[in-house]
């Protein structure tokens, strides 16, 4: 299973980044793990899958930002290390 640790900057709250990154991982399909807001106004998420090709398109989908209301200005991406997800959840 591999994992990542995602950190997103830029104006990525207030304009349905938590959802559209719930529904690009529904879509995806064996995509799990968590999403949500920081109070420093970045987005974080923790993401896992047995298909490292995958997530790899997932991250990059997640760069170019999931609508034209978001701009993502930074994407921190590194290897996770955390318990595992059975499923994807939206977080306050």
């Amino acid at each position: 299973m591999k994992k990542v640790h995602l950190i997103i900057s830029g104006k990525v709250q207030g304009v349905g980044f938590r959802y559209a990154t719930y529904a690009l991982a529904q879509e995806m399909g064996d995509i799990y793990g968590r999403v949500w807001n920081n109070e420093d106004g970045t987005v974080e998420i923790l993401a896992q899958s047995s298909d490292s090709s995958k997530l790899t398109s997932f991250i990059q989908k997640i760069r170019k930002g999931p609508s034209s209301w978001s701009k993502v200005t930074y994407l921190d991406v590194s290897m996770g290390n955390f318990k595992d997800y059975h499923d994807f959840k939206v977080s306050n």
